[in-house]
C-alpha cells in the first residue's frame, strides 16, 4: 500500500507540474487534442468494447443489478455519442483568457479580470465509463490538469478509454502529466487522494449519495457535490393531459438509471382522475410501478395491468434510479411546492401547466439547479443544455450550480493596469 501512495503523489505532482504549462496552452493544440481523442473513440472501438466486455462479465457475475449494468455498458452509438460530444466540446469557444469587467478608476487605474483555470481537478466517480472522457475532455478545453479515479466495476473500460486519451493529448502537444487515473482500485486511496490539497485545487465526485457524503465530509480541498437528483414533476390543475403523460413518461422512462430522471409525479386533486389513468396506462407498458398515496391509489386500484403499490413514507424524497416512481396527489401548487421543498434535492424539478402565473410562481419559489415548464427533466445535461458534456451536476449554492461545463472549471484573477499610482 505504501507504494500506491507514493504513485499517487507522484501523479498529484505530475499534474501541478503539467497544469503551470496547460494552462498558457493555445486553443488550437487544445482542440487539437480534442479531435484527436474523437477519432481515436471511433477508430479503437473494438479494443474499447473488449474492455468493456470484462466489466460486464465480472459485474453479471457479481450479482449486479441490470440498473447499474446499463450504466457499465459501452456500445458503437454510446461510443459514436461520446465523440460527438468531443467535438462539440472542441468547437466551443475557449473560456480562459477572456478578459471581463474592465473598467478605469477615478484615480485612472484599469482593472478588471482575466477567466484562468483552476489548476488541478480531482474526480472520483462510479459505474460510467463515459465520465472518463466527459471530465478529461472539459479539463482539456478549459486548461486544467485532472486526476481521474474511476470505480472498480468499469476498471478494464476506464484503463482503455484514460490511455485512449492520454495518447491523443500528446500527440497534439499537451504537456505529459496533464491527464492522470489512478489505476489502483483499493478503497483506501480515495481517503489518501482527499488528502492531497497540496496538488488538487477542487475535487468532483461523482455517485451514490453515500459516497458523495464521504467525499464532502473528508476532502481536504474544496468540492463541488452533486447528482443526487430526487426530481419531481408537478401535473397542474390547468396541463395539457397529452403534454403531461408526455414529459411524465419521457422523465420516468427514457433512462431511468440517471440522475435527472423522475422520481415523484404529483398531480392536482382537481385533474388526477383524468390524468392518472392516462399516464398509468402509458408508464404500465414500459413496466413502471407506482407507489401510490391514499387518494390517487383509489383512483387507480381498479384498472388493469398496472404496478400498484402503497406508497411509504419512504418514498417521498427517495432517488429510485429504477422503473419506479412514487405518485400523490396534492390540492394546490402551493401544496406541490411546500412537497418539493422538504423532499427535493435541489437537482432537476419540473411543472407541467398551461397557466402562465402558475408557471412563472414555479420558477420564482423552486429552489433547484434547474427548474422547468412543460418540459422532461432529463434535459439536465450539459451536452443537452449547449455545454458539450459536463464533469457533473451541482446541486449547491456556489459559483458552479447545475451541469459544470467549461467556464464553471475557470476562476478569475484581477488585472491593474496603472501609470504609477500610489495609494495615499
Amino acid at each position: 500500500m505504501t507504494n500506491a501512495v507514493a504513485e499517487l503523489k507522484a501523479k498529484g505532482k505530475a499534474a501541478k507540474e503539467a497544469s503551470r504549462k496547460l494552462a498558457y496552452l493555445s486553443t488550437a493544440v487544445k482542440n487539437e487534442a480534442l479531435q484527436n481523442i474523437a477519432a481515436d473513440l471511433r477508430a479503437k472501438t473494438k479494443e474499447i468494447l473488449v474492455a468493456n466486455k470484462l466489466d460486464l462479465k465480472q459485474a453479471a457475475a457479481n450479482g449486479v443489478n441490470k440498473t447499474m449494468q446499463d450504466r457499465l455498458l459501452l456500445n458503437k452509438a454510446r461510443l459514436e455519442g461520446m465523440a460527438k460530444d468531443v467535438l462539440n466540446v472542441a468547437a466551443l469557444p475557449d473560456p480562459v483568457g477572456e478578459v471581463f469587467d474592465m473598467r478605469t478608476m477615478p484615480n485612472g487605474l484599469l482593472i478588471g479580470r482575466k477567466r484562468v483555470p483552476l489548476g488541478v481537478i480531482g474526480a472520483m466517480y462510479e459505474s460510467r465509463p463515459n465520465v472518463t472522457v466527459d471530465i478529461a475532455v472539459l479539463c482539456l478545453k478549459s486548461g486544467n490538469a485532472v486526476i481521474l479515479r474511476g470505480g472498480k466495476e468499469a476498471i478494464n473500460s476506464n484503463l482503455a478509454l484514460a490511455k485512449l486519451v492520454q495518447q491523443a493529448a500528446v500527440r497534439a502537444g499537451v504537456p505529459e502529466g496533464a491527464i492522470q487515473f489512478v489505476e489502483n482500485t483499493d478503497r483506501s486511496l480515495v481517503d489518501e487522494m482527499l488528502k492531497l490539497n497540496e496538488y488538487i485545487d477542487l475535487m468532483i465526485p461523482r455517485g451514490g449519495e453515500t459516497f458523495v457524503k464521504f467525499v464532502v465530509q473528508n476532502a481536504a480541498m474544496p468540492v463541488i457535490a452533486g447528482g443526487i437528483g430526487v426530481c419531481h414533476t408537478y401535473v397542474d390543475l390547468m396541463a395539457d393531459i397529452d403534454k403531461a403523460v408526455a414529459i411524465v413518461y419521457n422523465a420516468k422512462v427514457q433512462k431511468p438509471s440517471v440522475c435527472n430522471a423522475l422520481d415523484t409525479i404529483l398531480v392536482h386533486k382537481g385533474i388526477a382522475k383524468r390524468f392518472l389513468p392516462a399516464v398509468a396506462k402509458e408508464l404500465a407498458k414500459a413496466g413502471v410501478e407506482l407507489h401510490c398515496d391514499a387518494r390517487s391509489l383509489s383512483i387507480l386500484k381498479l384498472k388493469r395491468g398496472l404496478k400498484l403499490k402503497p406508497a411509504t413514507k419512504e418514498d417521498w424524497g427517495k432517488e429510485f434510479l429504477a422503473l419506479i416512481a412514487a405518485v400523490k396527489m396534492v390540492d394546490s401548487l402551493d401544496e406541490a411546492l411546500e412537497h418539493i421543498t422538504r423532499y427535493g434535492s435541489g437537482h432537476s424539478e419540473a411543472i407541467v401547466t398551461e397557466d402562465h402565473t402558475s408557471g412563472m410562481r414555479f420558477l420564482n419559489e423552486v429552489d433547484a439547479a434547474c427548474v422547468y415548464v412543460n418540459a422532461s427533466t432529463r434535459f439536465t445535461d450539459g451536452a443537452q443544455f449547449g455545454l458539450g458534456a459536463e464533469v457533473g451536476i451541482s446541486t449547491q449554492k456556489m459559483h458552479a450550480r447545475g451541469p459544470l461545463g467549461l467556464k464553471e472549471l475557470t476562476t478569475y484573477k484581477w488585472l491593474i493596469l496603472g501609470n504609477g499610482q500610489v495609494r495615499p
